[in-house]
């Protein structure tokens, strides 16, 4: 499978978040890779969750997004000038924030946060899923 990049900055502002999801899936789609829905899902919802902790997290600024396809594995990353690493916690029924890396961890195979020079980066790793067409089987031995 090819290799698929594409990179968007974009102020760290709430209003910013939809349209570079949007931007980014539209994106995403025009590689015609042949994503199915479920990835396609997983990757719309990952980029908001993403986006959404570095503007409420970073205060004024520019966020980085790429999104890169390589091989099997849909690869989102989101980097921002805090140096602050982000915590999973454990929000109660009544919270309405707090879910966001709960929700990346379930979607995403891999996913982590790693400090750079001028901030962090948080990033997710969202694998590709074979369609039936595509997967082989061993061939049965006579009977």
């Amino acid at each position: 499978m090819a290799s698929h990049q594409l990179a968007l900055s974009l102020p760290a502002t709430t209003d910013a978040v939809s349209a570079a999801r949007h931007r980014a899936v539209d994106g995403i789609r025009r590689w015609n890779a042949e994503l199915d829905d479920e990835v396609e899902h997983a990757a719309t919802l990952v980029i908001s969750e993403l986006l959404t902790n570095a503007v409420q997290h970073v205060g004024a600024g520019r966020i980085l997004l790429t999104a890169r396809l390589t091989g099997t594995v849909l690869r989102i990353e989101v980097c921002d000038s805090s140096p602050l690493l982000p915590r999973p916690g454990l929000p109660d029924d009544d919270s309405e924030t707090g879910r966001g890396l709960l929700l990346v961890s379930a979607l995403a195979d891999r996913h982590g946060t790693e400090p750079t020079l001028t901030g962090k980066r948080c990033w997710a790793e969202i694998p590709l899923f074979t369609s039936p067409e595509t997967q082989t089987s061993a061939p049965l031995v006579g009977s």
